[in-house]
């Protein structure tokens, strides 16, 4: 019996493990893998242009909750896994939610049994699946000669104090 349930957890987090993976499709040429911190996020094609290296696709944790913790989880995949390629950059083309969401189930049972002593049963339960939803990415993995500067955040202008009026 222990050996079934040691078999029947390992299965489990394989199938979670799974579930979780980052495809990719490789388009161009690889490089020597970097650190994920070196590679950029873009929104919008980088000026002077880029190499294409790979499509990939990712999803957020099955346990991921608040949509800007799912944002963060892709886009961390999305850099380690362009990383691993040796890209610099990750051209981010969107995300999707799909799957999950939260349901109830109630199932009831019943039935005797008579034997020597005589006896009954009844069974019920109940079932909840507290999944969230899924982030779905997708991003192409970029390789930028000649990365424009890191913008660095701008101070607030200073706006001068109201003046009374006269």
């Amino acid at each position: 019996m222990r050996r079934i349930a040691t078999t029947l957890a390992a299965l489990a987090l394989a199938a979670l493990a799974g579930c979780s993976s980052t495809s990719q499709l490789v388009t161009g040429t690889p490089r020597t893998p970097i650190d994920p911190a070196q590679v950029r996020v873009y929104y919008t094609p980088p000026p002077g242009g880029f190499e294409e290296i790979a499509r990939l696709e990712t999803a957020s944790g099955s346990f991921t909750y608040g949509e800007q913790n799912k944002l963060n989880d892709v886009i961390a995949k999305l850099r380690t896994e362009a990383a691993k390629l040796g890209a610099n950059g990750v051209l981010f083309m969107g995300t999707q939610d799909t799957g999950g969401g939260s349901s109830v189930g109630l199932g009831v049972g019943g039935g005797s049994s008579s034997g020597y002593h005589g006896g009954s049963f009844s069974g019920g339960g109940i079932g909840v699946n507290i999944s969230p939803t899924k982030k779905f990415a997708q991003a192409v993995a970029i390789y930028v000669a000649n990365p424009p500067p890191a913008t660095a955040p701008q101070a607030p202008a200073t706006v001068p104090p109201a003046q009374p009026v006269k």
